[in-house]
């Protein structure tokens, strides 16, 4: 195996992901960078994405040789992972039938790892994933990473079944990326490495899900054509006519034809973004938050928060919190309160609060609402 350009960089993605896994230097340069398209980059992901890119383009040069059809490998890799992506958001639905919680709500542990999850934002596959890289290597796992471990005890038994999928797709992704040029190796390098991350850690409706899924969707109908505008941009070599914009047609029906193929991974992306948004407005709750506790502590003091109104229920006391104040803001002041004082909490979710009150989409809503 001689050392290439794709060994060098793989090589340097590498150090990359193991200096940040020691220290953290490189946290100012590389989070604002990571944090377009990992939703919200923390160090953990950070770690994972230059690993596993390092790993992937070095892989690409192992066994050069090997005859495989990585055309197949890559619609393969596209059909399993959508349906890991999909089937971590019915495992959502699951999981919340299973504890009698709603659909619309934010389900935050407590005790030795705060973890949240939800259909916007699921993070049950990762709680496994967490649960054994703990299991292995906990010791060296630093505080600022979020394994989501304390989710692990509520998981249903299906999800360990799921979990499977991810290295499945990961191998697929491995023959999927060989015998092709730099640039198509690489964004589906990128491409896969995002769908990976986003099924274990966000789901479906989560940016590096959206990224991923959509990037090698694009580079199985497009690859061939951005790899030779990217040399046309290098090198000015000419773009072949099937790289042009809307080739040439013989009737509408073949117009047709081609623009969905080269353009449905955008439309994709598309109606996945508008079905996010979708269930976050039709899911919120605009007139307060319902904030349910489960075996909460006797001494718990919640005396700072805008409290409208408190019931007990058995085992669950129930607050019902202003909707003025911010979610995101709610979630982690709630965090202090009721650390180690209930088993978990549950938070109905406003989208509209991170909106103005006068914004021109609260208005709308609020104008078809009534």
């Amino acid at each position: 195996m001689k050392i290439n350009k794709t060994i060098l960089v793989g090589i340097l993605f590498i150090i990359i992901a193991c200096v940040i896994f020691i220290s953290n230097i490189l946290n100012p340069i590389i989070h604002p960078i990571t944090h377009l398209f990992l939703m919200g980059s923390s160090k953990g992901k950070d770690i994972i994405f230059f690993g596993l890119m390092g790993v992937l383009l070095i892989s690409t040069q192992i066994f050069k040789d090997f005859n495989i059809d990585s055309k197949k490998y890559l619609k393969i890799t596209l059909i399993i992972g959508s349906i890991t992506l999909i089937s971590g958001i019915l495992l959502e639905v699951i999981f919340r039938y299973q504890m009698g919680i709603g659909l619309n709500t934010i389900f935050m542990t407590m005790g030795k790892s705060i973890s949240s999850t939800s259909i916007l934002h699921t993070h049950l596959l990762k709680s496994i994933f967490g649960e054994a890289i703990t299991n292995l290597i906990g010791p060296f796992i630093g505080s600022e990473i979020n394994t989501g471990v304390g989710l692990y005890q509520y998981i249903p038994g299906v999800a360990k079944i799921i979990i499977i999928l991810l290295p499945i797709t990961l191998l697929t992704l491995l023959l999927a990326i060989r015998n092709r040029r730099f640039v198509q190796t690489f964004l589906l390098s990128f491409f896969g490495c995002c769908l990976l991350i986003g099924a274990l850690d966000g789901g479906l409706f989560s940016t590096p899900a959206i990224t991923g899924i959509c990037g090698v969707f694009l580079i199985e109908r497009n690859g061939i054509c951005i790899e030779q505008i990217v040399d046309y941009i290098i090198k000015r070599e000419n773009v072949c006519d099937r790289c042009k914009i809307i080739p040439p047609f013989k009737n509408k029906t073949d117009l047709i034809k081609v623009l969905i193929k080269r353009y449905l991974p955008y439309i994709v992306a598309a109606l996945i973004i508008i079905l996010r948004f979708s269930i976050a407005v039709i899911g919120a709750n605009t007139d307060y938050y319902e904030v349910e506790v489960v075996n909460p502590a006797d001494n718990i003091e919640l005396n700072d928060f805008p409290i409208k109104n408190v019931t007990h229920d058995g085992n669950k006391t129930v607050y019902i919190v202003d909707s003025n104040y911010n979610e995101m803001e709610l979630l982690n002041d709630l965090k202090k309160p009721l650390n180690n004082r209930c088993d978990y909490y549950t938070v109905s979710w406003n989208t509209f609060s991170y909106l103005e009150p006068d914004h021109p989409i609260t208005n709308l809503y609020y104008s078809l609402k009534n």
